[in-house]
């Protein structure tokens, strides 16, 4: 087996919060590794380690995990991230196989410039699709190049790259591209936003 992404696993005997608490005080991040029947593995894995390799691959990453000397694929199914201060507080990982195919959500890149004159709203940042667990892709690129006003890019219409198929609603609206407003409507706009805040504030007569 590859030794890219390999990262050692340690087996938690300790559960609960406190416990998930000391495991991060010792630079380690508190892990969960299930699937395929098998009952839920407690881990614990090196939090420096385990968020290079989450920079470099992205969520989806696919770990070599090494467990008790024993090596275990399995994909970075969740990562729960402090809010503040940035760190990570739990992951999820899902055991895989070789040639096994797995349905995840993957991030969706707008890239290239709409006709002049258009407003790119993007409806969705991420895309369901199902793909060999070995071969996700980090992302999923969707070019709005010279895109005229009025398109609607629908998930069913995106082109995925070889091997990779859609998993959710292929009607769900992914990018949709409108008209940019004028000077003079946004004028109109914030004028009447302005009267109305000026006829709520005046005093009422008696």
């Amino acid at each position: 087996m590859s030794d890219v992404n390999q990262i050692e696993a340690a087996v938690r005997t300790e559960f609960g919060k406190g416990a998930a608490r000391r495991t991060r005080r010792d630079g380690n991040v508190p892990a969960v590794l299930y699937g395929h029947q098998a009952e839920p593995q407690h881990l614990s894995l090196d939090a420096k380690a385990f968020a290079a390799i989450l920079r470099t691959h992205g969520t989806n990453a696919i770990l070599n995990l090494v467990v008790d000397g024993k090596q275990q694929l399995a994909m970075t199914k969740s990562v729960v991230v402090h809010p503040i201060r940035r760190y990570i507080e739990h992951a999820d990982l899902l055991i895989v196989k070789r040639g096994e195919r797995v349905t995840t959500d993957v991030n969706v890149v707008v890239t290239g410039d709409a006709a002049s004159g258009t407003l790119i709203t993007q409806e969705a940042t991420t895309l369901s699709i199902e793909a060999d667990a070995l071969k996700l892709p980090e992302s999923i690129e969707i070019s709005v190049e010279g895109i005229e006003p009025g398109t609607q890019i629908l998930a069913g219409s995106i082109e995925l790259p070889a091997g990779v198929t859609l998993a959710g609603d292929p009607e769900a609206l992914i990018v949709n591209v409108i008209a940019a407003p004028s000077a003079a409507q946004l004028d109109e706009e914030g004028e009447g936003t302005a009267a109305e805040e000026t006829a709520e504030s005046a005093p009422e007569s008696e």
